[in-house]
């Protein structure tokens, strides 16, 4: 009986993850808008600078498929200027342009907030707040760990995934 239970509980994790839309973003996947239902790919203009965070998704560029089956593939963008950047965040950047994972590594609420005068991320949950030029450190708050980054480049005027999240997405369970 705990057997049966167990491969119930668990099927539906197994199955995800043979689903193309609930796999990580991969190398050479293109970025769509998370709002809306205009699938078309982004080019660097469409993320102007100094402009709040824009919510994305990864798509597959041959399927087709849109990787939006979990929360946990939701990427944030924003536009820096190149300048500012640490080493690190240059060379996963393109164009100044940095994409991180939306989800808070403190509860896993959506880091939803930018804060133009300080050039940081901010999670209205707790407060936590991050560094996207400096490859997503925490500036402050609750949060124990850097937001993932998603390397980026440009390939053939489009948005395209570089290469996989730099660290594990998760987040602690808790208040």
């Amino acid at each position: 009986m705990l057997k049966a239970g167990a491969c119930l509980t668990l099927a539906p994790l197994a199955f995800g993850q043979d689903n193309p839309a609930s796999q990580r973003p991969k190398v050479d996947d293109l970025l769509v808008r998370a709002s809306g239902n205009d699938p078309s790919p982004l080019k660097p203009s469409d993320v102007p600078p100094g402009a709040k965070q824009l919510f994305v998704w990864a798509m597959d560029s041959e399927t087709k498929t849109i990787r939006n089956r979990t929360r946990l593939n939701r990427i944030l963008l924003v536009r820096l200027d190149p300048a500012i950047l640490g080493a690190a965040t240059a060379g996963r950047a393109a164009e100044g342009i940095v994409g991180y994972s939306a989800v808070c590594p403190h509860n896993g609420c959506e880091v939803n907030e930018w804060i133009p005068e300080e050039h940081a991320l901010f999670c209205g949950c707790h407060a936590s707040k991050f560094q996207p030029a400096d490859g997503g450190k925490v500036l402050d708050g609750p949060a124990p760990n850097v937001l993932p980054a998603l390397p980026l480049k440009i390939a053939g005027g489009l948005l395209t995934v570089a290469g996989p999240f730099t660290a594990r997405i998760t987040f602690e369970q808790g208040d």
